[in-house]
């Protein structure tokens, strides 16, 4: 009895600590997952216990900032890992390249996750959207607008954005380079930088900040973000800024169909899972109905499954009609728009 408890205590002990580069002591009757994260574990928390109360598995949460890839590996065979998630699509790609993940078998998986928001075979998934949108001042009167329309010069001295080698914006200009070519969004870049009421830098809410102070009329920046701030606190600051705009989705001008440039939150089973089984059980309740609200009121994301209802920010919004084409085709790209960001010095 007084061994049992000393292991118990031993167990959680390492959950805590975020195992502290130690392998997680597991017990093949203990139901539980160890979850692997790029993203503070508060965003999901609520979704992981309501996951734990309505199925008694366990989720042990270990915040990975930087060197996911290098842990994992590192702890090889003996990882403790069930479940590594990551934010942007091309950080999801690199955990496959690595050879850090093992196939899933879901039917549950791949009925709910559209074929172009998951990998070819079964190796990730997303689990949520970030839909790479305009912010656009409140009192301007256009209502649709192409993400090529941001090198047009009628909008010279008047667009903002943050730096052009953040993920976000590589993952779209990847998309550009994957819809109409290396010259022509070489061109487009210049024309966007030549477009720039100031220095592309800061963070996406600063985009609506410098929109209020007339710094700028358009932007680009993540939707998500605009869910927090027009659900801010009135009066304050971010609230300010949430209400100087309105959101509009662009689309590609010659994709056919066409459709706007999503980003994900995504997630792969670890290659040497230990509780593989209930490691799929939550993967499969992250895409329930109940999640997928949960994950669309609290982070302001736009869910991944069809029918679930939004945040009235978000749903103000309009339907959102995400371009089809597969995530794979766009990461691919990636390292050629970092590359042509830096030549036409974007963020100089």
């Amino acid at each position: 009895m007084r061994n049992k408890f000393k292991v118990k205590a031993l167990s959680c002990f390492l959950a805590v600590a975020g195992f502290s580069g130690v392998a997680l002591a597991t017990s093949a009757a203990a139901q539980e997952v160890n979850l692997y994260t790029t993203r503070e574990p508060g965003l999901i928390q609520p979704l992981l216990d309501e996951f734990t109360n309505d199925t008694n598995i366990k989720v042990n949460t270990v915040f990975v900032k930087d060197g996911l890839i290098e842990r994992v590996k590192a702890e090889g065979d003996k990882s403790p890992a069930d479940i590594l998630m990551t934010v942007d699509m091309g950080n999801l790609l690199d955990l496959v390249d690595a050879g850090i993940t093992q196939p899933i078998q879901s039917d549950v998986l791949n009925d709910v996750v559209p074929e172009n928001l998951r990998g070819p075979n079964g190796h990730w998934y997303a689990m949520s959207l970030r839909d790479r949108v305009a912010y656009v001042a409140a009192d301007l009167d256009i209502d649709e607008i192409t993400y090529e329309e941001f090198a047009d010069p009628k909008w010279k001295g008047k667009v903002c954005i943050r730096s052009g080698q953040h993920p976000y914006n590589t993952a779209l200009f990847a998309a550009m380079i994957a819809h109409n070519g290396p010259e022509a969004t070489e061109e487009w870049l210049r024309g966007v930088k030549d477009n720039l009421g100031r220095k592309a830098a800061g963070g996406d809410r600063d985009v609506a900040r410098d929109i209020l102070g007339g710094i700028c009329d358009i932007g680009i920046a993540n939707a998500y973000y605009v869910g927090r701030m027009k659900n801010a606190e009135p009066g304050t600051d971010a609230h300010q800024w949430g209400e100087a705009i309105k959101v509009i989705r662009p689309t590609f001008a010659n994709a056919d169909p066409t459709g706007t440039h999503v980003n994900i939150s995504g997630a792969a089973l670890a290659k040497y899972a230990p509780n593989k089984d209930d490691a799929i059980t939550l993967l499969e309740y992250l895409v329930s109905e109940k999640a997928q609200h949960l994950y669309a009121n609290a982070n302001y994301e736009y869910p991944v499954r069809d029918g679930v209802e939004l945040d009235p920010v978000v749903a103000s919004f309009g339907p959102l009609e995400v371009d089809p084409l597969p995530l794979t085709d766009v990461v691919k790209h990636r390292r050629l728009a970092s590359e042509l960001v830096d030549k036409v010095g974007f963020n100089n």
